[in-house]
């Protein structure tokens, strides 16, 4: 658990208004919009994948770190990561823990007297075929 100032990073997401029930299978193909945009336009690979959860509605934007001028189609759009302060942890191993990773880092923050807003984000690494070899940087905005 670390504190940091981030700066602003651009994206291409598609944005949704979901519930939390209904995120494990909504986000796939939140994804899978963006990456056919990125295939189409030659991108395969240097794109990671990000989800920003703007509140606890939650209302998210799935996609990709992304800086490149290309012609956008359907509901992929052009966004961005926040800049600012935040508290942040580095998620190792099977996604399925990272909701323990976003714990921690509300626990550390709590006990360390650290004001949160709701919005959080997650920046994923390259695919591994291994599960156990996957990591996922995790940020939480600072109020």
């Amino acid at each position: 658990m670390r504190l940091a100032e981030v700066a602003a990073r651009p994206t291409l997401v598609v944005a949704a208004r979901t519930t939390w029930p209904e995120f494990p299978e909504t986000w796939p193909r939140l994804s899978q919009e963006v990456w056919e945009l990125l295939r189409a336009d030659g991108v395969t690979s240097g794109c990671p994948n990000v989800m920003l959860y703007l509140d606890d509605v939650p209302n998210v934007e799935v996609g990709v770190l992304c800086d490149e001028e290309l012609s956008l189609t359907g509901r992929v759009q052009v966004s961005e990561l926040p800049g600012g302060r935040v508290a942040t942890a580095t998620h190792r191993g099977h996604y399925a823990r990272l909701g323990g990773t976003h714990d921690a880092v509300l626990s550390w923050c709590q006990e360390h007297g650290h004001d949160l807003t709701r919005t959080r984000w997650e920046v994923y690494g390259p695919h591994r075929p291994d599960p156990a070899d996957a990591w996922v940087e995790v940020y939480w905005q600072l109020a």
